[in-house]
């Protein structure tokens, strides 16, 4: 797969040390866009725009910070990252509003009722919800190109990628880009052999879940799984060394010959390095 070069990985000089995310984007060719999206991003991407993920983070906290409060996006993002592979426009939409409703549901389910208080008053969440069901009932088949892990990559995206697949710049980022056809074939093929272990069961049900998500997208698709702001959470020499794809990987070989000890050993290691990150949202 020969791409084009792309400017959105940013510089260790402009990159903000927040958010402490991972990403999991999937970039749809030009046509699979019906119009007038297309032509949308047809201008959108003749015009040169290029931003960078810290582009999209500064725009979204500039839409956040409103009085009185609000819990997303009061309008849509239109924009988009952009890439060209063999020749064919790649786009990815941000769609930071839906993006932030999903992430909003999140919270509500994962954390306490004081916590949200303290965070989002429980009027506007209340407001934001309202907002998503009515736009939910006019858009029921929006999906967002963006998935997002906080303080984590989650291990099942592992699944989708291979370890020569991996991008790593000192300073600048750690990624890995594979196509659509190969990330649904891995993801199978993971899954399948999953299916005959004992064990891995909310690793399964996780690879579902990814896998219904990427059936909305066109076969020619690429994805990319980005490490984002660990960037800035993670020693240089432990993102340097860092090839999780592979480990995990390694752990479904063995599966595959019948050494579930092996398995077993590899997957838990990789799971303990992840969690001792994890961790560190808890950290003051």
């Amino acid at each position: 797969m020969t791409e084009s070069p792309d400017p959105r990985l940013p510089s260790a000089r402009s990159a903000p040390a927040v958010p402490y995310a991972s990403y999991l984007r999937v970039y749809e060719p030009l046509t699979a866009f019906p119009e007038p999206e297309r032509t949308h991003w047809a201008d959108y991407a003749r015009r040169g725009a290029t931003p960078t993920a810290q582009d999209e983070l500064r725009r979204s906290l500039v839409d956040l910070v409103r009085v009185p409060v609000v819990g997303v996006p009061a309008h849509e993002s239109a924009d988009a990252f952009t890439t060209e592979v063999d020749g064919v426009l790649l786009i990815c939409p941000w769609r930071t509003r839906l993006r932030g409703w999903l992430a909003l549901q999140e919270l509500v389910a994962e954390l306490p009722g004081p916590v949200l208080d303290a965070a989002l008053p429980s009027a506007a969440r209340r407001r934001a919800a309202e907002e998503y069901e009515a736009w939910r009932g006019r858009n029921p088949n929006a999906r967002p190109w963006i998935r997002t892990g906080v303080w984590q990559v989650p291990l099942r995206w592992f699944v989708l990628v291979a370890d020569e697949e991996r991008e790593y710049v000192p300073g600048a980022g750690l990624r890995y880009r594979t196509p659509m056809v190969q990330a649904r074939r891995r993801l199978a093929r993971g899954l399948r052999t999953l299916r005959e272990a004992e064990g891995y069961g909310m690793l399964a049900e996780g690879l579902v879940e990814v896998g219904s998500w990427l059936e909305e997208f066109h076969p020619r698709s690429m994805v990319e799984l980005d490490y984002g702001g660990l960037l800035h959470a993670l020693p240089a020499d432990r993102l340097a060394s860092d090839h999780s794809a592979g480990d995990l990987a390694a752990g479904f070989a063995a599966l595959r010959a019948g050494d579930r000890d092996g398995a077993a050993t590899t997957y838990g290691a990789l799971a303990d390095r992840w969690r001792e990150v994890r961790e560190r949202l808890f950290a003051n």
